[in-house]
């Protein structure tokens, strides 16, 4: 029976030797990973979060202007905003009657270049007549001016002038049907015009 005794000196060592460099390889393997064993890490999936449309408005420029048409525009607009939008008035038209500040709402229309009122005289006595009324003509009650007003049939001066002053004193018109309330106006009046008031 073979026994560790059998064993050479020479052997032995040789023996030690083997058994010193098993251990300083598997210590080597051990202390100093593989890079290319663990795989690469993944990187998280980048999430692209969707923006929010800026709410918008659709208003409707007419009249005297270089594009008349639709046209979008961003919630806050000014009537001068649209305006511009259309390619500005035509030369030579007048937008004195427009308040260029006021502010749209969705399905606004601003007419450009608007019949203006003239005063004309019989018998002594003067009056003011608006050329070119019409069954068709849209006006927006909380920013007409006297001479837009009487483009309704039906509005002459003194009626415009009291429209405008009931909006001056108890402010903008919260309702379309609140115009009824001005002295004079009257329910069957309101109901002739309905379709063509704006706020």
């Amino acid at each position: 029976m073979f026994t560790f005794s059998d064993v050479t000196q020479t052997q032995r060592r040789f023996l030690s030797l083997v058994a010193i460099s098993v251990v300083a390889i598997a210590g080597a393997f051990s202390f100093f990973p593989r890079s290319h064993a663990d795989p690469a890490p993944i990187a998280p999936p980048i999430i692209v979060k969707s923006q929010t449309p800026a709410p918008i408005i659709v208003v409707d420029v007419a009249g005297k202007v270089v594009h008349p048409g639709v046209y979008k525009l961003p919630v806050d607009s000014r009537a001068i905003d649209a305006i511009k939008r259309a390619g500005g008035a035509l030369r030579g038209v007048s937008m004195a009657d427009i308040n260029l500040a006021h502010l749209l709402v969705d399905g606004e229309q601003i007419v450009v270049g608007a019949p203006a009122a003239v005063r004309i005289s019989s018998g002594g006595k003067s009056a003011t007549k608006v050329v070119g009324k019409s069954s068709t003509v849209i006006v927006h009650i909380n920013s007409a001016t006297e001479a837009q007003l009487q483009q309704l049939l039906g509005i002459g001066p003194v009626m415009a002038q009291k429209i405008l002053a009931y909006r001056k004193a108890h402010g903008p018109f919260t309702a379309i049907d609140q115009v009824a309330s001005v002295p004079g106006f009257g329910r069957k009046r309101f109901d002739a015009i309905a379709q063509q008031l704006r706020l």
